[in-house]
C-alpha cells in the first residue's frame, strides 16, 4: 500500500468559502440576499415582469384600490395613480430606475475611488497630503448635500443627478481605499516584494489589489444603499429623476397630492424603497460579521 494511502489529505476551506460559511449562520442577513437577488431579477427582466406599460393612462380606471382592500381587484394587483396608471408596472420599473442606477453608479464611483485612493495610499510628500486632506474635508459633507451642490450647478434632470451622486460617492472609496493600503504596506509580504525590487505599479496590482475585493464588497453594499436613498431623495424634491418617470422617490412625490383619499399611492413605493434598504443593509452587516469572524478565527 503506498505511504500516501495512510493518511488522509485534509482540505480547509478557502476564504471566500469561510466567509460563505459564516455569512449562512446569520438567516436574517440570507434573507436579505434574496431580497437583493429579487430586485436584482426585477432590475435584469422588468419589461418581461410588468403586466402593463407604466405609463399607459386609463381614464376608467382612476385610484383603483390594490386587491387587498375590499373593494379592490385583481387586474390591478397594487391598485392604480390618479392618472389611472397600474402601480404594479410603475413599482416594477420604478426598482430597475432606482436600484438599477444605483448599482451602476455604485460601480463607476468603486472603479475611480479604489484609482484615486491607490494614488494617494501609494505616493507621498504633497500629493499624498493635498488628497487626504482634500478628502478629509469632503467627507465632512454629507453626500446628499453633495450631490445638491453639484446638481445646482449641472441643471436638475435624472442624468445629471447620476453626476451628482457618483461624484459624492467617490471620496467613501478613496478613503476606504488608502486606509487599506497604508494598513498593508506594513506587512512583511510587501516588504518582501519591495526586497525584490517590484514597482508600486507592481505591488498594487499584483499583491494589494487582489486582497481588497471583500473590503470593497462590503462598502460597495453601504455605497449601494446609500445611492438609493439619495437619488429617491432627488426624484422626491424634484431635483433628479422628472414625471412621469417611474423612479420610487418620483412616485412618492405624485402620491402625496392624493394621499388621503388613495394612501396605497405613497404605501406601495414606500414599501418597496423601504425593503430594498434594509435587504442591502443586512446584506452588508452579514458581510462584516462573517468578514470579522473570518479573521478572528
Amino acid at each position: 500500500m503506498p505511504q500516501s494511502s495512510l493518511y488522509q489529505e485534509e482540505h480547509y476551506p478557502s476564504p471566500l468559502q469561510y466567509t460563505w460559511m459564516e455569512f449562512k449562520k446569520n438567516h436574517i442577513a440570507v434573507a436579505g440576499l434574496f431580497c437583493f437577488a429579487f430586485f436584482l431579477i426585477i432590475t435584469i427582466f422588468c419589461p418581461l415582469l410588468a403586466p402593463f406599460d407604466p405609463n399607459m393612462q386609463q381614464i376608467g380606471d382612476l385610484l383603483i384600490p390594490p386587491s387587498w382592500y375590499p373593494n379592490g381587484g385583481i387586474s390591478h394587483l397594487f391598485g392604480t395613480d390618479a392618472l389611472g396608471r397600474d402601480l404594479l408596472s410603475r413599482i416594477i420599473y420604478g426598482c430597475r430606475t432606482t436600484f438599477g442606477i444605483s448599482l451602476l453608479l455604485v460601480v463607476v464611483a468603486m472603479f475611480l475611488g479604489v484609482g484615486l485612493g491607490a494614488l494617494a495610499g501609494m505616493s507621498k510628500g504633497f500629493r499624498s497630503s493635498f488628497i487626504n486632506h482634500t478628502l478629509d474635508s469632503i467627507q465632512a459633507i454629507p453626500t446628499l448635500l453633495i450631490a445638491i451642490i453639484i446638481i445646482a450647478i449641472l441643471g436638475t434632470g435624472l442624468v445629471n443627478s447620476m453626476w451628482a451622486i457618483a461624484l459624492a460617492l467617490i471620496p467613501q472609496f478613496v478613503h476606504q481605499t488608502r486606509d487599506f493600503i497604508r494598513h498593508e504596506l506594513s506587512k512583511e509580504y510587501i516588504m518582501a516584494a519591495k526586497l525584490d525590487g517590484a514597482s508600486k505599479t507592481h505591488i498594487f496590482m499584483h499583491s494589494i489589489l487582489p486582497n481588497m475585493g471583500e473590503m470593497l464588497v462590503v462598502q460597495g453594499t453601504l455605497a449601494l444603499s446609500v445611492s438609493i436613498l439619495d437619488i429617491s431623495a432627488l426624484g422626491f424634491l424634484k431635483l433628479g429623476a422628472q414625471a412621469p418617470s417611474s423612479e420610487l422617490g418620483a412616485m412618492l412625490l405624485e402620491g402625496i397630492e392624493v394621499a388621503y383619499i388613495a394612501p396605497w399611492t405613497i404605501a406601495v413605493p414606500g414599501g418597496a424603497l423601504f425593503i430594498m434598504i434594509i435587504s442591502i443593509n443586512l446584506v452588508g452587516d452579514g458581510l462584516r460579521s462573517a468578514l470579522r469572524n473570518r479573521l478572528l478565527h
